[in-house]
């Protein structure tokens, strides 16, 4: 039996990359957003609010982003019909929201990135942009 085991981590340059890239993405459709990037244990890595984006929305970003680490899938893969009682349980922490992805490299979960104060769409949208820059996985079953 094994006591160890090798983890992969996703970078300080990582996430620097994630996070200028989701800053571009929000720009480039005129949406100033929330980020928030943690890593595979819903430590936070990285978060800024832009200007213009809305302040509660951070606190859903970091919820989306932990949910996405948590569970390894786009937040919004939390059923609709436990939502209310996984946030009461977690106070909030988990959320069923659509804006966040998990990032995952070669198989590997690293962590989860979350994005608020746009639509949904537009949520996903910068979120993805931010897993292209480092050669994250996009698609979800």
């Amino acid at each position: 039996m094994e006591n160890t085991i090798q983890a992969r981590v996703l970078t300080h340059r990582g996430t620097m990359k994630m996070l200028d890239a989701a800053i571009a993405a929000a720009e480039k459709i005129g949406q100033p957003q929330c980020i928030v990037i943690v890593d595979a244990s819903g430590e936070l890595l990285a978060e800024i609010r832009m200007s213009g984006a809305k302040f509660l929305s951070r606190k859903s970003a970091k919820s989306k982003a932990i949910t996405a680490a948590s569970i390894g899938a786009p937040s919004s893969k939390i059923p609709e019909s436990v939502r209310p009682q996984i946030a009461a349980a977690t106070s909030g922490s988990v959320t069923g929201l659509g804006g966040g992805l998990p990032i995952i490299c070669d198989s590997a979960l690293l962590g989860g990135i979350g994005i608020g104060s746009g639509s949904p769409a537009q949520d996903i949208a910068v979120a993805t942009a931010a897993l292209e820059a480092i050669g994250a996985e996009t698609e979800f079953a």
